[in-house]
């Protein structure tokens, strides 16, 4: 078990949110570039919200923000620390509507970030949650869809083909060889007409370009370590996330002019405004 998984429980679930918001972006930086692939405006979607790192970002830039997150004490975390125009869908995204088993570690509840409707050797008990698809929300105006759920993606894709096609947002997918295959995601998205983006060195590279099951054989050691070692004590990139973008774009160029609508104020919103709890 992690330090931030033993001391996680026994601190306030807004603290833990707070830093988890602060510290996440050292080891994925990605997210502190939102501004290359996700115009203000619009609506996000957080797939896998866990402690809320991305759907508070998203939350300063769209302006609607969908948060599925299936651990139900997580769900309503996300709930209390989060403004009005964010969201939670306390339920699993995936390519069925209706019930799933996810899978926790069997040392905790969900606050590792490693639960999963895919079971592995480390999980060592069952939840059932609902469980549905995006193209079930009937979302519009969709400029991210970000997907990390252990194993998943390629269901939570399957189940968003109606929105990833009529709407051709920007898709961040949490890609790992130890946990799954990486073709199969790679074949859906390719056929689909997008192209895949990594950030090794704090520049975007063409995924064509960066043999990344080859990167993270080399570096997996580094995916053991906890989310307050990967914060603070240096350490190599693990790039396991890949950022797909339609062809003929790129990061930083794709949207144009941004999503313009009225009363909407992303400057205005900040990690460390208490949110009233939203019933």
């Amino acid at each position: 078990m992690t330090l931030a998984a033993r001391i996680g429980p026994r601190l306030p679930g807004r603290l833990v949110a707070a830093l988890a918001g602060g510290l996440y972006p050292r080891f994925e930086p990605e997210l502190g570039r939102l501004a290359d692939f996700c115009p203000t405006g619009g609506t996000a979607v957080d797939v896998g919200g866990w402690l809320g790192p991305w759907t508070r970002r998203l939350a300063r830039r769209a302006e609607r923000v969908v948060t599925l997150e299936p651990v139900p004490h997580l769900a309503r975390l996300i709930d209390s620390v989060t403004p009005p125009h964010v969201e939670v869908v306390p339920a699993a995204a995936t390519d069925r509507t209706g019930c799933a088993t996810l899978w926790l570690p069997a040392d905790g509840r969900g606050e590792r970030g490693v639960s999963s409707l895919v079971r592995r050797e480390l999980h060592g008990s069952g939840l059932d949650v609902p469980c549905l698809p995006l193209d079930s929300l009937e979302l519009d105006r969709v400029t991210l869809i970000k997907i990390d759920v252990d194993g998943g993606e390629l269901a939570v894709l399957r189940g968003a083909a109606r929105t990833i096609e009529r709407e051709l947002p920007a898709l961040f997918v949490e890609l790992e060889a130890r946990i799954q295959p990486l073709a199969p995601v790679l074949e859906w998205t390719a056929a689909r007409g997008y192209r895949g983006w990594v950030l090794p060195h704090g520049r975007w590279t063409p995924l064509a370009d960066f043999d990344l099951p080859a990167h993270q054989s080399r570096t997996s050691h580094v995916a053991e370590h906890g989310l307050l070692r990967r914060s603070l004590a240096p350490h190599r990139r693990y790039v396991n996330s890949v950022l797909f973008l339609p062809a003929g774009t790129r990061p930083g160029n794709r949207h144009g002019p941004e999503i313009r609508h009225r009363d909407f104020h992303p400057r205005g919103i900040h990690d460390d405004v208490h949110h009233e709890r939203r019933h």
